[in-house]
């Protein structure tokens, strides 16, 4: 990616993690353990297939991810999240798979509000500031 956009890589790390709160590697895996956990929520599917599915060559290293980052293994998750399912069936599934989705706002909106205290007129002192005083 770092390529792509003719930066060298320390830069474009650099870049990313200001603009997102966390490394690109971070990013990556932690949107690699959400696609598994849609499949182990949404299938029947065995969990070494959906961790070579997601892209983890090693069953070993994808349950020490997924554990990192979910807090659970992957076989405890699918239990939870099917027991809870059951109390949510008469949800529409859109509105259920919106609630499972990682949830970046909160980095960006700290990034924002970030920039623009850099870049507030020092006159203005009567305004508030989008972070906590």
């Amino acid at each position: 990616m770092a390529q792509v956009s003719g930066v060298s890589e320390a830069h474009f790390a650099r870049a990313f993690k200001i603009a997102f709160g966390v490394p690109p590697h971070r990013y990556l895996l932690s949107r690699r353990i959400e696609r598994a956990k849609a499949l182990l929520r949404d299938t029947d599917e065995p969990v070494t297939e959906i961790a070579f599915k997601t892209g983890w060559a090693s069953l070993g290293t994808f349950g020490r991810v997924f554990r990192d980052i979910t807090g659970h293994s992957p076989s405890d998750l699918r239990a939870r999240e099917r027991a809870a399912s059951h109390k949510l069936e008469k949800v529409p599934h859109c509105f259920v798979s919106a609630a499972h989705r990682p949830d970046l706002t909160i980095a960006v909106s700290e990034k924002r509000c970030r920039d623009m205290a850099d870049t507030r007129d020092p006159l203005q002192q009567g305004e508030q500031s989008c972070t906590k005083e």
